[in-house]
């Protein structure tokens, strides 16, 4: 079983109102903050946390249904990966990429066990960002083509490849790398293509994927890259047949198919890897978060044996200081072991099933704010609309109310546009859910009986 949240700190912290001031105010002095206008900003106050909880200094305590940013899997302080970082840190803090070291070894091994047939090797990355531009660099020179495909409701990190094959707005202020071309995925609730049902909804969305790199000339197209199902552009599960189609789309062309499971991946899903319950093998899987749940920064890319026979004999002109760090790689083999031996994956596809499922169904029934619930494992999301029949999008500052109201009955949410994702850690048990449902639905209420819209 996992890991049950401790009820106190593990460690020993410096408590009281006053350090939560401190902190606030550090941060605004020095602090410059991604994807914000800085000058407005009120920083929120975190000091620890244990299992599925989260605490400020000041002692007030919150249910985490946002993982951070999708990536605490196995909750805060897993002692089995703290240990095994200690240790670690006790032996060697950090080593080249180019030397052989055990631990990297053993890490990249674990990640192997749990890949499809065919893949053996790892080229590690500090993060999901250049995982995925490195898995393009691959696929770039294993096709000799240069232009990627990929979705307009995406997010595949902040570098330079990886913003530009992003869809959403990230992308348009930093549009400086070339050949990336876009396509609409499928997205039933609010369908570009007229489509009525899943099934309409994937062969539409298939045939109009297949057309657009007809037109760009598929002598030109090194790969397709997807996220398994799209995380932060809401929750997205793919149709059935959906990534199968792009499997027989890739393989009739030659080109490369890059599956990004760096949000979806180790266990979020209620699968170690969410192309599992897609009936699909990609040729690159890129993966971070999850893996060893960010407690050291960590990523990379599982390649299948066709792509890395290609630099066997060719240099691989790609690299990073910190590629396998050992203190990373000894959360990644302790995390995956944990996981391994407390059943964290299976708990994972049994609260889905067995709690959110039937409580999201329960609460859209009930919640006339709620347009839509879709998910999978821990990995939902509540589409929030001002009206059912229009689904027009609630506004944001009614997604500022639900916010300030989740918060303050002690959760800590994932809000992004008109959506709450319900992307708790892994390891949540079934009672802590239904208490973070059940706030959801209180938040829902208390927002509703206001009038905002």
């Amino acid at each position: 079983m996992p890991h049950a949240a401790p009820a106190v700190p593990t460690a020993a912290a410096p408590t009281g109102p006053e350090l939560d001031a401190l902190a606030a105010s550090l941060d605004r002095a020095h602090l410059f903050h991604s994807w914000s206008a800085q000058a407005h900003l009120t920083p929120f106050v975190l000091a620890g946390g244990a299992g599925c909880e989260l605490w400020d200094h000041s002692g007030h305590r919150y249910l985490d249904f946002s993982s951070q940013l999708v990536n605490v899997n196995i909750g805060y302080q897993h002692p089995k990966v703290v240990a095994a970082i200690h240790e670690q840190a006790d032996l060697l803090t950090t080593i080249a990429p180019a030397t052989a070291n055990l631990t990297r070894g053993r890490a990249a091994a674990k990640i192997v066990e749990h890949a499809p047939a065919g893949f053996s090797k790892v080229f590690f990355t500090n993060a999901g960002a250049d995982a995925n531009e490195n898995a393009m660099r691959m696929a770039r020179l294993h096709t000799g083509r240069d232009k990627v495909v990929s979705g307009y409701r995406s997010y595949h990190g902040n570098t330079g490849a990886a913003v530009n094959a992003t869809g959403d707005w990230r992308r348009m202020p930093n549009e400086y790398a070339r050949g990336h071309v876009h396509v609409f995925t499928p997205y039933l609730y609010r369908t570009e293509f007229w489509a009525r049902s899943p099934e309409e909804e994937c062969e539409r969305a298939l045939q109009h994927l297949e057309r657009v790199v007809q037109c760009e000339g598929p002598e030109t197209v090194a790969a397709i890259l997807l996220e398994s199902v799209p995380g932060t552009a809401g929750i997205l599960v793919p149709p059935p047949g959906y990534l199968a189609g792009v499997r027989a789309i890739a393989d009739r062309y030659g080109i490369v198919l890059i599956l990004d499971e760096v949000m979806a991946g180790f266990g979020r899903t209620g699968s170690w890897f969410a192309f599992e319950q897609h009936d699909v093998v990609p040729d690159l899987i890129t993966f971070a978060k999850g893996v060893n749940s960010g407690y050291v920064p960590a990523g990379g890319v599982l390649i299948s044996d066709a792509v890395a026979a290609t630099f066997d004999e060719r240099v691989f002109p790609g690299g990073l200081t910190y590629s396998g760090h050992p203190l990373a790689m000894a959360a990644i083999e302790a995390t995956i072991t944990a996981m391994e031996d407390e059943g964290v994956v299976a708990n994972a596809a049994a609260i889905g099933a067995d709690v959110l499922a039937p409580g999201l169904a329960e609460l859209a029934a009930r919640q006339p704010l709620v347009g839509e619930v879709r998910g999978t494992g821990v990995f939902w999301a509540v589409e929030l609309v001002a009206d059912r029949d229009s689904r027009r999008p609630v506004s944001p500052a009614t997604m500022g109310a639900v916010k300030r109201a989740l918060l303050d009955r002690g959760l800590l949410p994932f809000v992004s546009d008109n959506r709450i994702h319900v992307v708790p850690p892994c390891v949540i048990s079934p009672e802590d859910a239904r208490r973070g449902l059940a706030i959801i639905d209180d938040a829902l209420t208390a927002v509703t009986a206001g009038g905002a819209a």
